[in-house]
């Protein structure tokens, strides 16, 4: 057999692996898989630096498939190359409890990166991963000693330049010089719809030139010689770079290549048949591989444990020549906390006037910066309002990538995306924030960190019509209910300064999903807090006699509860005040911590929320809340208008 032949029948593998699996699911996308598989090979044999026994080794290159929707193509490489994904697994593709779902899922199936599906994600993922390993590499990196050089190679297609949150990722990708980046363009010039002609006609290249990119262009995708020239080129550039690709969708498939028919349903078994016998592969048994295109790609095992042997060697050397960067780098990949972390934590004396908790957070951001270096992140062009700037440190830019503050522009979507790229890289705590009403705006992004379980931080400031007169446009209303529906978000509403505290501390332990701080911009008083146990959700603020009444609330709304807790106390009723920044975290108590807080017995209860109430009816039978849109006045005056008083809140619990 020639290599040249190997080569063919190792790229029909591809092809076929994955046309079989969306067979037999009688479900799927074959059309991407069978036109770039081409372009898969090419990184994947000649480029990509993995370890197929490690899929986390932290030296490795990172492969992502923003087209999710061509999922078997990554499950049969990954298959092939030797990971922990048995070809039974790729029989059971879209099936229930297989390793093999519709689209990638990050820590699901061993290998895949991030999850994509969701047009546009795994672009800016992408983007993401780049900045957390040029940061890495200008905090350590030394001279003859580059431990964090990954490149950052992605599949990337027509639906996912069509995204908007690609144009924002692209954008700042190309503004911060991310070399590191070297995207292929699936450009079959097919969508869902038919011809990509219906909707799509930009130049795509003249676009992503503006950015600031490198453009090559492949006229055949089936080249893998000029794919590889191409993918070299794009190594020895400082700019990120899009290699667009031209390509055949389904491509082999005599009546549907080429044709909408071949991106999202299986071939049949007639048009399957016919094009293995177009590109002379044997119609059965399914799911063939040949012994010799099998052993190629397993040579990834033995060439994968080699490199991360080398790179460990230069670990190694590293460390005994920069004993400390090694150990904190280790530590950082590890991701491990520093020891006594925590100690910078601040707290707040009682004060009337208090302060707004975006302040609160702010300041507990600079406290954590000096023992926290990991901790780095930014706003969407919101910075002083939102209180993200680590004070003494630079700008992240294409001349100081050592920087820990971020400008993502007013770019929300590639905001949440990029935080989510970077969490997941490691070596790096990502937060990023703007005003709660523009979590509509990365809502996806947000989604899929819960999904992915992504340790994210998003911080949302202006949490409520306390935003005052912007107006109904900037004043969140339906949000907080909204965001606490999505599964494994962590929402915490803080209730003054040091509950702020507590809220900074679960966000930075918690490692299993993202975690999101509203807070205000308006001054709320710091409460007796110091011992708030914000970690557990929900707690006894305090208790006024014997409780015949619960008062809850969370956010700004917990120091209007105390206070109207306190007047019916002096008119002789036993009130519970609960401050509840967090449902998720209450849920996960056990029964008894619940049943404390909460006793069944005590029925009367109210809630209070400067939002919508639906979803408070789980623990009360009445709700003081917003069921309209804002208005424009002074936030005083707003909370007025809407019964958020001392005087409403005693007239309802009297009415219980």
């Amino acid at each position: 057999m020639t290599t040249q032949n190997l080569q063919t029948r190792a790229i029909n593998t591809l092809r076929f692996l994955s046309a079989d699996g969306v067979q037999q699911a009688n479900s799927g996308h074959p059309g991407l898989p069978m036109g770039a598989a081409a372009m898969a090979y090419t990184i994947w044999s000649r480029h990509l630096r993995h370890n197929p026994r490690n899929p986390k080794w932290a030296g490795r290159d990172r492969f992502i498939l923003s087209g999710g929707h061509g999922s078997m193509l990554l499950y049969s490489l990954l298959h092939l190359t030797g990971y922990e994904l048995p070809l039974d697994e790729l029989k059971k593709f879209r099936q229930w409890g297989s390793l093999t779902p519709g689209h990638p899922e990050y820590g699901l199936t061993p290998g895949v990166e991030v999850t994509t599906g969701p047009l546009g994600q795994g672009f800016a993922n992408g983007v993401g991963m780049a900045i957390a390993a040029a940061h890495l590499a200008a905090t350590f990196n030394q001279r003859g000693h580059e431990l964090i050089d990954p490149f950052i190679y992605a599949i990337v297609t027509d639906g996912d330049l069509m995204e908007g949150i690609a144009s924002e990722a692209a954008s700042l990708a190309g503004h911060l010089s991310l070399g590191r980046l070297i995207y292929l363009y699936d450009d079959n010039h097919i969508s869902i719809d038919g011809s990509t002609d219906l909707a799509f006609t930009e130049d795509r290249a003249a676009r992503f030139r503006s950015y600031g990119w490198q453009v090559l262009r492949v006229e055949d995708g089936n080249d893998v010689e000029a794919i590889d020239k191409a993918i070299q080129e794009a190594k020895s550039d400082p700019r990120p770079s899009l290699l667009v690709c031209r390509t055949i969708i389904g491509f082999g498939a005599p009546h549907k290549q080429g044709t909408a028919k071949a991106h999202g349903e299986p071939l049949g078994d007639e048009e399957l048949n016919a094009a293995k016998d177009n590109l002379g592969w044997p119609k059965e048994p399914r799911f063939f591989i040949p012994d010799d295109v099998l052993a190629f790609y397993r040579e990834a095992v033995d060439r994968g444990r080699e490199l991360e042997y080398d790179w460990k060697m230069k670990m190694d050397a590293y460390q005994r020549l920069h004993p400390v960067q090694g150990a904190e780098l280790q530590r950082r990949l590890n991701r491990k906390l520093p020891e006594g972390w925590d100690s910078a934590l601040p707290t707040f004396p009682v004060d009337a006037k208090g302060m707004a908790t975006r302040a609160a957070s702010g300041k507990v951001i600079n406290a954590l910066a000096p023992k926290l270096p990991e901790l780095i992140g930014g706003s969407a062009d919101l910075a002083p309002s939102n209180n993200t700037i680590i004070e003494g440190s630079p700008a992240f830019q294409k001349d100081s990538y050592n920087g820990r503050n971020f400008h993502f522009g007013v770019r929300e979507h590639a905001m949440g995306s990029i935080l989510n790229g970077m969490a997941v890289f490691g070596g790096v705590i990502p937060y990023g924030g703007t005003f709660l009403i523009f979590s509509d705006y990365m809502r996806p992004a947000i989604r899929l960190a819960a999904l992915s379980h992504y340790p994210s931080i998003f911080i949302f400031t202006h949490d409520s019509v306390g935003l005052g007169e912007d107006g109904p446009t900037h004043q969140p209303v339906e949000h907080m209910m909204s965001l606490r529906l999505i599964p494994n978000l962590v929402v915490i509403r803080p209730a003054d300064a040091n509950e702020t505290v507590k809220a900074w501390k679960v966000a930075v332990e918690r490692r299993d999903g993202p975690t999101l701080l509203a807070l205000t911009r308006q001054a709320v008083p710091t409460l007796d807090t110091i011992s708030a146990q914000v970690e557990k959700g929900a707690y006894v603020l305090k208790d006024f006699g014997k409780p015949e009444i619960i008062l809850m609330a969370s956010g700004s709304e917990v120091s209007l509860i105390l206070e109207a807790a306190q007047k019916l106390a002096d008119e002789g009723w036993g009130v519970r005040v609960i401050s509840f920044p967090s449902w998720e975290l209450f849920e996960k108590q056990d029964e008894a911590y619940r049943e404390s807080v909460l006793p069944k017995h005590i029925q009367k209860r109210l809630a209070v929320e400067a939002g919508a109430g639906l979803g408070w009816e789980r623990y009360v039978r009445s709700v003081i809340s917003i069921e309209r849109y804002g208005a424009s006045a002074p936030a005083k005056v707003i909370f007025e208008k809407f019964g958020f008083t001392v005087e409403n809140v005693v007239a309802k619990a009297k009415e219980l």
